[in-house]
């Protein structure tokens, strides 16, 4: 309260200033004819009383500057007419700059949480640009006398950019332009205007500094550039403007984007095309979870009006259906269609030998750009005796040709919590083993929590907050706070992460850098130290998603392409993913998690899925759709979805939070009925009502009893009716 108090009165203090300097009339002493008029005056009492002259001097133009009025120019003329070049120019950048600050944090404390909060989304990039390189901005901007003094102040105020960063850049920055008029004064008498001091070949020259910084930021680039390729031959010619080696969705995506502007792409992958996602991930697991929702939905019978339905199934079919299903799909992926759009589809490890030379089955071929789309594969951490146990990772599941009487699963993420409800569901005795306090630890606890819930009335058995020490063919033992434990097991699936493939391909020899998690270093435009070679999907993360990967590879091949003429951040805003339990939990943005780590004020609004019509007719009235939104606002700043069909129910929010309409959007949006998808209606209906004006509702309520009175003429007749 008291800062907004602060605030009011720095704002009125502001505009009683400005209003008064108007008013008066105050802002003509601040011209070129009244300065040449009382030069004389004014050189006569800064002899008499220099101290005085110099303060007062000081203090009118640190309050122009500060209060961003005209007449910064005429003080700086007469400071060099006053006080000469040196003692002058002294003066006037100091006090410039003090003026500039203050209407730096002027602007800053008014402004900036207001701007900052009601648009971050489109600020991020600025801000994070202004985070690494601001001081160089600011220096630039500083330097071109096209920009205004006090729009660069105001500006600057909005960002993150620091006070003394702020403070030391300008004075560098003004310091010759400052020099120039200051200079300009001590021929005052000979000046009729103030273009007699900026003529063109000065501004051109300003304009010619201003732009100084970036070509040397060019020039530091090239060099840059230079020195990491020193070791290495640069071709006379190319076989291709790209190669992309993994041909997983990264890497399919690289290549077709890359062919469908015309260039030339070679495609290399080792083992199968459409790498993890289409053999061993997203592709059987779906397979397999519809068969086992299947079988469930069949035990369930009764819940549909139905006394009895019974099924019998041999696993092996099951696994063969996923195995079809695989098959079936491999088509969009073949190298026969990539081949048809203009991919030369490789078969073969990949070697990259230079940053322009890739071997692959004994042949060198040469390249302008080279992306690695390598992938991840699952992490076996170092038990005792593991190396001793067969055990299954999401790579040989789909091999397993019987269904396991106990099944133990190491984790529970997304991978874990899918297996461990499928094979519950055709019949394994099932029991994940996971060492933190909460199952899917990515999302926010009441989620956790109701899926934990879900998945143990099913007859998962849980052990969280356990450690697994040490395994053995047929037991596993863990460790937690009440002690040991021995867990008998036919199979074991161990689920615990995914580690990024960066060996086999000759990275080491090109010394990119590695994350500390053993991911590829990138910048913001995907590139690792060498400018020419690219990085997307799993190999590199942050997210090990199928269609995030997806995303990455357009900013690759249009970054790689096309990089010297515009380059591309990639956009990380709006990224979606799912877990395919049953509820399925789905989820875009932010979360609670998130918002509270970064300090964001934020209101939450759910509502039960327990209610929808659609839902009670399908005995599938379970799960909630919980919104984030900007405090004070309908801005969705993440969504989360429990329940049937998640997945396809969160569109909606993703669509709104990539073309930035909110709640009161999607309330006034047709849904049909009766569909799972007005769940989304509903909550923005919550929301709605959450925040209904309570004081407008009291006078309508007033309104409409005065109306239900009548007038003194209709009672009248109405009591004729009557009579």
């Amino acid at each position: 309260m008291k800062k907004k108090l602060l605030k009011i009165v720095i704002f009125l203090g502001v505009i009683a200033a400005i209003f008064t300097i108007r008013y008066f009339s105050l802002h003509e002493y601040l011209s070129l004819d009244f300065l040449k008029e009382n030069l004389t005056q004014f050189k006569s009492l800064y002899t008499d009383k220099p101290i005085l002259v110099i303060s007062i001097f000081m203090l009118i133009y640190v309050s122009s500057t500060a209060l961003s009025l005209p007449g910064a120019t005429i003080l700086t003329l007469a400071g060099g007419a006053l006080f000469g070049l040196g003692q002058g120019l002294l003066i006037v950048s100091f006090a410039s700059t003090f003026g500039a600050t203050l209407a730096f944090l002027a602007s800053r404390f008014l402004l900036r949480d207001y701007v900052q909060n009601h648009f971050s989304d489109r600020l991020k990039s600025i801000n994070e640009g202004i985070e690494k390189e601001g001081a160089f901005y600011l220096f630039t901007l500083r330097l071109v006398p096209i920009f205004p003094f006090f729009v660069i102040n105001l500006v600057m105020g909005l960002t993150p950019i620091k006070t003394l960063t702020f403070f030391f850049v300008s004075q560098i920055g003004m310091l010759l332009g400052t020099a120039v008029y200051v200079n300009a004064g001590l021929q005052l008498s000979q000046l009729n205007s103030l273009k007699d001091i900026l003529s063109p070949e000065i501004f051109i020259s300003f304009t010619a500094l201003g732009v100084l910084p970036l070509i040397g930021k060019k020039i530091v680039n090239m060099i840059k550039s230079r020195k990491v390729f020193k070791n290495f031959k640069r071709p006379k010619a190319y076989d291709y403007n790209m190669v992309v080696i993994g041909a997983g969705s990264a890497g399919l995506v690289t290549a077709y984007i890359s062919t469908a502007v015309n260039a030339k792409v070679a495609l290399i992958e080792k083992h199968k095309m459409g790498g993890d996602c289409l053999n061993t991930g997203c592709v059987p697991s779906k397979a397999l979870i519809k068969s086992a929702k299947f079988v469930h939905s069949l035990k369930q019978s009764k819940k549909f009006g139905i006394k009895e339905a019974q099924c019998d199934f041999d696993f092996k079919e099951i696994m063969g259906r996923v195995s079809n299903v695989i098959e079936k799909i491999e088509p969009h992926d073949s190298i026969e269609r990539y081949s048809k759009l203009g991919v030369d589809c490789i078969t073969g490890e990949a070697k990259i030998l230079s940053p322009w030379e890739v071997e692959v089955n004994g042949r060198v071929i040469t390249t302008k750009n080279i992306t690695i789309a390598t992938g991840a594969s699952p992490f076996v951490p170092p038990l005792e005796g593991i190396k001793d146990v067969s055990i299954l990772t999401s790579e040989n599941l789909w091999q397993l040709d019987h269904l396991p009487k106990k099944l133990i699963i190491l984790g529970a993420g997304p991978i874990g919590l899918e297996m461990a409800q499928s094979f519950q569901r055709l019949g394994s005795e099932v029991t994940v083993v996971e060492m933190g306090e909460r199952i899917l630890s990515v999302e926010d606890e009441d989620v956790s929590e109701y899926l934990l819930k879900r998945l143990r009335d099913e007859g998962v058995t849980f052990l969280l907050k356990h450690k697994a020490t040490k395994i053995n063919p047929t037991h596993l033992t863990v460790d937690s706070e009440k002690g040991s434990l021995e867990i008998p097991f036919d199979e074991i699936l161990v689920a615990v992460g995914r580690r990024a493939n960066i060996k086999g391909f000759g990275l080491e020899g090109l010394n990119i850098p590695l994350r500390k998690n053993g991911t590829i270093e990138a910048n913001e435009f995907l590139q690792t130290n060498y400018p020419n070679i690219f990085v997307c999907g799993d190999v590199t993360g942050p997210y090990q998603l199928t269609h995030t990967a997806a995303h990455q590879a357009w900013f690759c091949a249009v970054n790689a392409l096309f990089g010297r003429f515009k380059k591309f951040k990639v956009d990380y805003s709006v990224i979606p993913w799912a877990t395919y339990t049953d509820p399925e939990v789905a989820t875009v943005g932010q979360n609670e998690i998130s918002l509270k780590r970064d300090g964001i004020d934020y209101e939450v609004t759910k509502y039960g899925i327990d209610d929808l019509d659609r839902a009670i007719a399908d005995s599938s009235d379970y799960g909630f759709v919980k919104v984030l939104t900007k405090k004070g606002s309908d801005k969705i700043l993440g969504a989360t979805i429990v329940g049937i069909n998640a997945s396809d129910l969160l569109l909606e929010f993703i669509s709104a939070m990539k073309h930035g309409f909110g709640l009161n959007a999607i309330l006034g949006t047709i849904h049909p009925y009766p569909t799972m998808g007005e769940a989304n209606k509903f909550l923005a209906g919550n929301w709605k009502k959450a925040r209904k004006p309570e004081k407008v509702l009291h006078y309508l309520r007033k309104f409409h009893r005065w109306e239900r009175k009548g007038t003194p003429d209709s009672q009248n007749s109405l009591n004729k009716v009557d009579a």
